[in-house]
């Protein structure tokens, strides 16, 4: 074929015969169908030509099917592929003609190609809808005559005159509907007028008009449109005429508007206007779109008529798709970028066939086709078809598979060795490898792994990112399918030999409903709200009931609801609220995806509290101010739009005068009579009336007015009180009173009082001037100012005390008995000043006034001070505010912070001394910043261990109880995927182990209190040293151990040699068995020998101290300890090394720390078959909490950011069950066991305080499985039953006793078939930790949830292919499932149990017993290691 660039090239491939060269080649469209308007009888040419050397066959389609012109004798195929219709038929019930037409062209083992698709369109039978009626006209008006016909024959219309044809110009013209227009009508123009419609066949005549041209009389005529624009609708390139024909005397002027701005038309060749006045827009473009605005004018009046212009675009290609050559089993991409109005679909074809999406083939970013895992049959021709309502259009490419190119001469890959699944999710796969036998190194090797599901023979292929990586995730799987695997090494010269297929199952997925669509909410009043939803569209099983969870906006305590129908009405709301809803779909296997939020407000009502805090302030004798604060936050229930005042005289209770104000917070009411007591109150008002109004509150207007023409006199007298820094000022206000008095001005200085000038309030009556220096003397003068200037001075001087005189304290405010009484004499204090936390910034501060009666009523005009400050010795900064009420709510607080408050009365003109002070500490609030100064540091000697430092938030609001350290290889995860590693909350550093070397990782931390999470901190960046590559690990049991390269997650089946990945386990060399056989029983020995001792040490003075410990737990859940107990230290039992180690106990049992804790990664929640008594040896602990002595980890409850969660189940969902289980580390011969300190989801809390021995909880698996008990962790609850985990154990419980219990562990007692999750001990004993009873006031926090630990059934046959639990994303899933934890014995029970335990020891007797223990301990260990 020859390459050549022709117009819209769309090539074709083919093989030149003898050539390995493959090219393009073109093969594309040279004429394609364009839409027809066609008439009855009519013939058609529908053109097509297409072009590639080997000519193409050509057929046509209609309506989508092929065409059979062969024995069709009016459709025939025209030698250049053109199709020709003879005599369209079209007739009320037989249009065959009418349709779309579509032109395939295809040539012989190369493709085939389609063009567009074109309309033909069949005018319908001529008739008028309208038709020319007589009238008469103005010589040089205008005038219309009608002609309206169906729309498809408009074109075909045209005039007579008198019998004969008009000629048209741009004076006489026809509109597209078929009307005709004639302006500046001449003599010339009178005549009889019709219309004819030829389209084809007969022409069709409407009745004859006569038009008569009347002498213009030149006298005024009304101004008036005949005709006005109409708003159209028009393609790109179409043609558009606006009429407007108005008519009156003067004759009008008519001018045009686009979108308000004048529309030039000279000079623009597509903007014409025409004579009277239509606008004509040739070529319409997209940018013509607008509002047209026709404007007549006579210089008198002036009309406007507006019409729309909406323009519509046929698709067209901003990026075509391109030529690609590619491999077999590769991804590609076919880009195609449109444009259009309305916006085109697209749509696309393979070798003429329409692409049905399926798993291989994609429409990605809503226009691009993607094609996965290519095979050979993919090869062809691809088009991209866009279509909208105004056209459609096509472009393509070709697409050529190549066969690999030979491999160059050089030694190739021997095949991967041990490819594994070593994490398996319901959506993804990691796989890992060894390198290949023939280049043990690596170093420059690439992978490719190619996939395909079971029984498909559609390959795709994942590369490795970079040289020698021998890892990788394969992402995008389907859930509950069988994958087959297969790794292939490339060096410089090629791909060597494939691995054997690996067959690899992923997780099933639970089909869990998805989030209800379309969930609206809407205020049905003030204190309600409606939310309505429609069934959710997925999810197998039907729907069962739904949660409907509402929380006010800025709140974090949801509530719920449960709903059986598809709305509900929420009442009881607060008003004028923003609240969020939110609906859970539920079917029989739990809780589905979560809708997004939906917000709404609660519609306004009159408030519910009256205004805060009134105060009345007399000015003259005829006014007075009132000043107060809005009501209580909360009871707005609207946007307050002012306030109503009514006030009275109290002798006239009946007159009451109204005054509405805006919405300040105070008034100046003049106006009033002199020496007059009133009576006021204030209301809030909001667009729903008026709310509650204040108490009436009264105060008198001055008899007389003082005078402020004049400045104040002397103050009557003036007293200094030198102390060793400061001097206290007292004084009284001048006798004359009847002067205004604003305030007074203290001077003060060493010799001369002008160094230094302080103003005080009017009310005030003493003053502390501070900071000056010992044994100096002071000259001090105070004056009275007001607006006219300041008084008289009055002078006295005072020498400050030595250094060394402390025998004066400054008490002068309680307790001045040097300071005279000022006139008018000062008020008793408030007494009983209290202060009440209410939330984390608000405290309600409550006082009583001895001076009022025994009622506390407040008749008078007395108003009270409220002052407070922190209680930090260096802030001597007060706030104040005024309160007419005996209480007062201090909003604006820091959380968890001292204050301290105190109150003064002020009556008129007196005021009191300040109350003593009340303090109160506000409630914690969740931590508002991240831990600062996060560093990562690498362990010396352990490169695989790092060390995490940090300090505490700067905002932590509360006590830190706890740290979430994440980690994640990725820093743009999802928070869910990362790992996470819980500390407890007084360690500000942390190990993290086992991490892989030389790889960068990412950690965050978050902080914790009482009341939830904090923020994250920024991610910080590691990269682990680089390591060397080890043999076998010293002390690895057997010949099934794992080389230390396969990284940290790699997991054996639990198969053994059912091993889907055909790596053989052997079982463990018997004489290793012996020695762990050998050392379980020793162990077992020794605990029962030091049992028995203890037991037989008991004392009476002992027993009575035990009985009163165990009353004192069940009783108070507190141990009331003396100072003569001597608390035997925490033991460490550390299985590694089998020794004993004390370990610090946080001060502070941790109340929240204990939830149950979560897994590090999806492996540590596994099913466990029957059959693993054997096969139990080769499981390993995929993280090792052991190892880690500096700190220990523990989960503080869920995350407070609602994690999304997927959880993955067996076919038939269990009733999750959480039970102990020995793990094994593949890492030590020595067996771990933990006895799985379950906390229970309330708030508990470990006592260290039991025994030496911490014993399990005292329950064999059969007691544990039969008294299990769910704990529902539903957001709504309120308190939860304190489930009395603490156990007092029994030493003569068999049962009960450590020995006992490991040999129970060891034996797995396979008959109970106990599903079994890992569970890291979430307390510093690490391993046997006793759950402690909860406080019985212990409220259930909704916002600290617990998280449940997520489990499986335990299959009942031998498991064959590698399944692991995952914990993915479902959504906002927030309900947690339910969680089953072991109940402890009753309150009885364990108080029996108490009572035969024993707690305290004398030291030596401890001392001794220690030392016994230890050497035993050593002994083991030596045998063990031998």
């Amino acid at each position: 074929c020859m390459v050549t660039a022709l117009k819209q090239t769309v090539s074709c491939g083919f093989c030149f015969a003898g050539s390995a060269v493959r090219t393009f080649t073109p093969f594309h469209f040279l004429v394609e169908p364009m839409d027809v308007l066609s008439v009855r009888g009519a013939s058609v040419v529908m053109n097509c030509s297409a072009y590639c050397e080997t000519s193409p066959k050509i057929e046509w389609k209609k309506d989508g099917t092929f065409l059979n012109l062969v024995s069709d004798d009016r459709r025939q195929l025209l030698p250049d592929g053109s199709l020709l219709i003879n005599s369209v038929v079209h007739s009320k019930h037989n249009k065959p003609d009418e349709g779309y037409y579509q032109c395939v062209a295809t040539v012989d083992s190369l493709g085939t190609i389609v063009s567009r698709t074109a309309k033909l369109t069949v005018a319908g039978l001529p008739r008028f809808t309208s038709q020319p009626e007589s009238s008469s006209v103005y010589r040089g008006s205008s005038a219309i005559l009608n002609c309206e016909v169906n729309v498809d024959l408009a074109p075909f219309v045209r005039w007579e005159q008198d019998r004969q044809p008009v000629f048209l110009d741009d004076r006489v013209f026809k509109l597209p509907s078929g009307a005709l227009i004639i302006s500046n009508a001449t003599d010339m123009d009178g005549g009889l007028y019709r219309c004819i419609i030829e389209s084809g066949g007969t022409p069709k005549y409407s009745e004859e008009a006569e038009l008569k041209i009347l002498p213009d009389p030149e006298v005024p005529r009304n101004l008036m449109f005949l005709r006005q624009p109409s708003s159209l609708t028009k393609v790109t390139g179409q043609s558009v005429v606006f009429p407007c024909v108005a008519v009156g005397f003067p004759t009008p002027y008519i001018r045009w508007t686009r979108n308000e701005e004048e529309l030039i038309t000279e000079g623009y060749e597509r903007f014409l206007v025409l004579a009277g006045g239509s606008l004509e827009i040739r070529e319409v473009a997209e940018d013509d779109a607008g509002t047209y605005s026709c404007i007549a004018d006579t210089g008198n009046e002036t009309v406007e008529a507006q019409a729309e212009l909406t323009v519509q675009v046929p698709p067209e290609f901003l990026k075509r798709p391109a030529n690609i050559y590619a491999h077999e089993s590769m991804d590609i991409v076919f880009e195609c970028e449109v444009t259009g109005k309305p916006t085109p679909t697209v749509k696309w074809v393979k070798n003429g066939d329409m692409v049905i999406p399926s798993d291989y083939f994609k429409i990605v970013k809503e226009h691009n086709l993607q094609v996965l895992g290519l095979v050979k049959s993919d090869e062809g021709f691809y088009q991209c078809i866009a279509e909208n309502d105004v056209g459609n259009a096509q472009a393509g490419a070709q697409l050529i598979i190549l066969d690999l190119a030979p491999a160059t001469t050089g030694p190739l890959p021997s095949a991967p060795r041990d490819v594994v699944a070593t994490l398996v999710s319901t959506r993804f796969i990691r796989l890992t490898w060894r390198t290949p036998a023939s280049d043990p190194q690596g170093d420059n090797l690439t992978y490719s792994i190619f996939y395909t599901k079971e029984g498909i023979n559609r390959e795709r292929v994942e590369n490795t990112s970079r040289p020698g990586e021998m890892q990788v995730t394969i992402q995008n799987l389907m859930p509950e399918t069988v994958y087959v695997f297969r790794v292939v090494a490339q060096n410089k010269h090629g791909p060597g030999e494939s691995s054997v297929p690996l067959k690899v199952a992923t997780q099933p997925e639970v089909q869990l409903p998805g989030p209800a669509p379309n969930i609206r909410a809407s205020a049905s009043s003030p204190t309600s709200v409606t939310v309505t939803w429609e069934t959710p569209l997925s999810g197998n099983g039907e729907i069962q009931n739904y949660k409907l969870y509402y929380m006010e906006k800025g709140q974090d305590n949801e509530q719920d609801v449960d709903v059986g129908g598809l709305s509900y009405t929420i009442n009881g709301l607060k008003k004028y609220t923003e609240y969020s809803f939110r609906v859970v779909a539920y079917n029989k296997h739990g809780p589905g995806v979560s809708t997004q939020d939906v917000v709404v407000r609660t519609l306004s009502d009159v408030p519910s509290a009256p205004p805060q805090n009134l105060t009345l302030e007399v000015r003259n004798s005829k006014s007075i101010m009132l000043q107060w604060q809005p009501p209580p936050p909360g009871t707005h229930s609207g946007q307050i739009t002012g306030y109503k005042i009514r006030y009275r005289k109290v002798s006239r209770k009946s007159d009451v005068t109204e005054s509405i104000g805006g919405t300040q917070l105070f008034q100046l009411i003049e106006g009033l009579e002199r020496g007059t007591e009133y009576s006021f109150r204030v209301a809030a008002l909001t667009v729903n009336g008026t709310g509650p109004a204040t108490d009436w509150i009264s105060a008198e207007t001055f008899e007389s007015d003082l005078d402020e023409t004049r400045v104040p006199e002397v103050p009557s007298s003036l007293h200094v009180r030198p102390l060793v820094t400061s001097i206290v000022v007292s004084w009284t206000p001048p006798e004359n009173q009847n002067i205004v008095v604003r305030g007074y001005a203290i001077g003060y200085g060493i010799g001369s009082p002008h160094a230094q000038t302080i103003k005080v309030d009017y009310k005030q009556r003493y003053y502390t001037i501070e900071n000056l220096d010992p044994s100096s003397h002071y000259v001090i003068t105070l004056k009275a100012f007001n607006n006219v200037g300041e008084g008289i001075p009055l002078y006295e001087s005072a020498v400050t005390r030595p250094h060394s005189d402390t025998s004066e304290v400054d008490l002068f405010v309680i307790n001045a008995p040097y300071t005279p009484v000022p006139d008018p004499s000062p008020m008793m204090p408030p007494v009983g000043v209290q202060a009440s936390i209410l939330s984390h910034d608000t405290i309600r501060i409550t006082w009583a006034d001895n001076s009022l009666p025994k009622n506390q009523k407040i008749t008078d005009a007395r108003y009270y001070t409220v002052r407070w400050k922190t209680n930090i010795p260096a802030n001597t900064k007060y706030k104040t505010a005024n309160a007419t009420t005996l209480s007062y709510l201090v909003t604006g607080l820091k959380p968890n912070t001292l204050y301290e408050f105190s109150v003064m009365v002020t009556k008129g003109r007196r005021s009191s001394t300040w109350s003593m002070t009340a303090h109160g500490t506000t409630f914690e609030l969740v931590p508002t910043s991240p831990p600062k100064d996060v560093t990562v540091v690498s362990k010396e000697g352990k490169p695989r261990t790092i060390i995490v430092n940090w300090q505490p938030p700067s905002e932590a609001n509360g006590k830190i109880t706890g740290y979430i350290i994440y980690y994640s290889t990725d820093v743009n995860a999802e928070i869910h995927d990362w790992v996470i590693e819980p500390v407890v909350g007084n360690r500000l550093t942390h190990q993290i182990q086992e991490l892989t070397l030389d790889t960068p990782y990412y950690f965050k931390i978050q902080a914790r209190n009482s009341k939830g999470m904090g923020p994250m901190s920024e991610a910080v960046q590691f990269r682990t040293p680089k390591g060397k590559v080890s043999g076998t690990p010293s002390g690895s049991a057997g010949k099934g151990s794992r080389p230390v390269d396969l990284g940290p997650d790699y997991k054996p089946p639990l198969g053994g040699s059912n091993s889907p990945h055909g790596s053989p386990t052997s079982p463990l060399d018997s004489n290793m068995l012996l020695v762990i056989i050998v050392s379980v029983g020793v162990i077992t020995i020794v605990i029962v020998v030091i049992v028995a001792v203890f037991c037989t040490r008991r004392t009476t003075s002992h027993q009575k101290k035990k009985r009163a410990a165990c009353k004192s737990v069940n009783g108070s859940h507190k141990y009331k300890g003396n100072s003569k107990d001597v608390k035997p230290p925490d033991l460490w039992i550390h299985h590694e090394r089998l020794e004993l180690k004390p370990i610090d106990k946080s001060p502070d049992p941790n109340p929240i720390m204990t939830d149950t804790p979560i897994p590090r990664n999806s492996q540590d929640i596994t099913p466990v078959d029957n059959s693993m008594d054997s096969n139990i040896h080769q499981r390993r602990n995929s993280y090792r909490g052991h190892e880690s002595e500096d700190s220990m980890s523990t989960l503080a409850g869920r995350r407070g950011m609602r994690p999304k969660m997927m959880m993955p189940f067996d076919s038939q969902p269990p009733q999750p069950v959480i039970s102990a289980h020995p793990i094994h580390s593949l890492d030590n011969p020595h067996h771990h066991f933990h006895s799985g300190s379950l906390a229970s989801p309330t708030r508990s809390y470990l006592h260290h305080q039991v025994n030496p021995w911490p014993l399990g909880t005292s329950m064999s698996h059969s007691d544990r499985a039969n008294s299990t008990e769910s704990v529902r962790n539903t957001p709504s609850t309120d308190t939860m039953p304190a489930s009395s985990s603490q156990t007092c154990a029994d030493h003569q419980d068999p049962e009960g006793t450590t020995g006992a219990y490991l040999a129970n562990a060891q034996e797995e007692d396979s008959a109970q078939n106990l599903p079994t999750a890992h569970v890291r001990p979430s307390h510093p004993l690490k391993s046997f930790a006793v759950p402690a009873v909860p406080p019985a006031a212990a409220t259930y926090d909704p916002a600290l949830p617990s998280t449940p630990l997520l489990t499986q059934q335990a299959p009942n046959h031998p498991v064959h292919s590698v399944k692991t639990a995952s914990i993915g994303t479902l959504g906002r899933t927030r309900p947690p499932m339910p969680v089953v934890v072991p109940s402890a014995p009753d309150v009885q029970e364990t108080t029996r149990m108490l009572e035969d335990s024993e707690s305290n020891y004398e030291p030596d007797e401890l001392t001794k017993e220690m030392a016994h223990l230890e050497g035993l301990m050593k002994d083991l260990n030596a045998i063990t290691t031998a």
